[in-house]
């Protein structure tokens, strides 16, 4: 079985190669995997490694708290964080906490061979989704602790299918699974996998510490000061749609903030012409130009999760696509959140819906309709914004339960 998966990865990577003509995403794979047995020798021999795998940039900010307080209280500790995804890697290949940041190269029983005896890790952690099993069955062999973190099982993974036993042997590998959720443990339980916690979503954590360093954005607190104000985060042309009826037929004292998930001029430049009110950017507005501006494009990368303190709303992205962007980054915040109908496979927004402070629109009139209502009522709006304060507090220590395992094996080895 494992030259039939083998050998399926191979084709994978064979179609991924003749995608990568016409597929930027795929051309970048390909072109970043290049290489990846001479950087893979750069592991030193001498040192403990602990390997952190995530798929994309998402799962990369469920390991990053793990991560950082590793490093900051093991120093010596080598980190190694590898990437599938480009939207990851080209994001954090110079994150400071990790000593070597590289793609993943295929999963084969050549590559895992190789890149285990030479990253030689004592410890390997696994991301939310993310399950290589010849990357799995190699490190184990060599002896390392294997570990799933933010982990997340649903019914009709390839593992609890009748034909997936070979997958789901590999699951014994793992030391531990630290789960987001109760369903998660349950279906854990029902395969007889007994080592799983329900230890939460480390993300909270994450946007917590984020929150507490209070690091202000001069421009954008003098352009939302004293005003009630709507952050868009992540926002793409659907969303962008609904703002522009909201900006020219919504109340007239209301600002809005727009970070477009994608930097292009060409969303700027339709959405300065289609915005009847005053509308600045970021990088070319002056501080006494701002006091005037209704809405403030944000045409930058890195400011979005320090956006939020500024807000009094949120309108996340992605929600007429493949699927919402990061609720969690407003909550901290205590902004109620409003999002498109395609988010039933994000569990915080679920959980959100179901506590009543996060929002699902399908067209304008619903938008409206919950942005009057907020905005109207202060008394209502500072009563979501506390249920969204303490909803994220109630999530926080996943982290320290997690570490507080990763701590016996370093001791231990």
């Amino acid at each position: 079985m494992r030259r039939l998966y083998s050998t399926g990865i191979s084709v994978y990577t064979i179609l991924i190669r003749i995608a990568a003509y016409s597929n930027t995403k795929a051309r970048k794979l390909i072109k970043g995997r290049k290489g990846w047995k001479k950087q893979i020798t750069k592991v030193p021999s001498d040192k403990k490694v602990f390997w952190f795998h995530s798929a994309s940039l998402g799962e990369f900010e469920q390991g990053r708290p793990l991560i950082e307080k590793i490093k900051k209280q093991h120093p010596e500790i080598f980190i190694l964080l590898t990437f599938y995804s480009p939207s990851g890697y080209e994001i954090r290949k110079n994150y400071k906490n990790a000593d070597l940041i590289m793609y993943l190269p295929p999963d084969t029983q050549r590559n895992a061979r190789y890149f285990i005896k030479h990253a030689h890790p004592d410890l390997a952690v696994f991301i939310k989704y993310e399950f290589w099993y010849n990357f799995i069955f190699y490190a184990k062999k060599q002896g390392a602790k294997l570990y799933s973190i933010a982990t997340l099982f649903r019914n009709g993974q390839i593992f609890f299918k009748p034909w997936g036993k070979w997958f789901r042997k590999h699951l014994q590998y793992f030391e531990h699974f630290y789960a987001q959720n109760d369903q998660t443990a349950l279906i854990a339980k029902k395969y007889n996998l007994k080592n799983i916690t329900v230890a939460g979503d480390t993300r909270f954590d994450r946007v917590a510490e984020i929150a507490s360093q209070n690091e202000e954005i001069d421009l954008v607190k003098e352009f939302a000061a004293n005003h009630f104000t709507i952050i868009a985060g992540s926002s793409w042309p659907a969303e962008h749609n609904l703002l522009v009826k909201l900006c020219n037929h919504g109340h007239d004292d209301i600002k809005y903030i727009i970070a477009p998930h994608e930097l292009s001029e060409k969303q700027y430049e339709l959405l300065e012409k289609n915005i009847g009110a005053k509308v600045s950017r970021l990088s070319q507005v002056s501080k006494d130009q701002v006091k005037d501006t209704r809405v403030l494009i944000i045409d930058g990368i890195g400011l979005l999760s320090r956006l939020y303190r500024y807000g009094n709303i949120a309108i996340i992205g992605g929600g007429f696509g493949k699927g919402i962007h990061n609720v969690l980054e407003p909550a901290v915040y205590g902004l109620p959140v409003i999002f498109g109908p395609a988010y039933k496979k994000f569990h915080e927004a679920v959980s959100m819906v179901e506590h009543k402070i996060a929002f699902p629109i399908s067209n304008y009139q619903q938008l409206e309709t919950i942005i009057s209502e907020l905005y109207r009522n202060k008394e209502y709006l500072e009563e979501k914004s506390t249920q969204t304060r303490l909803f994220v507090e109630h999530q926080l220590g996943a982290t320290d339960l997690i570490l507080q395992e990763i701590e016996k094996q370093i001791v231990n080895q």
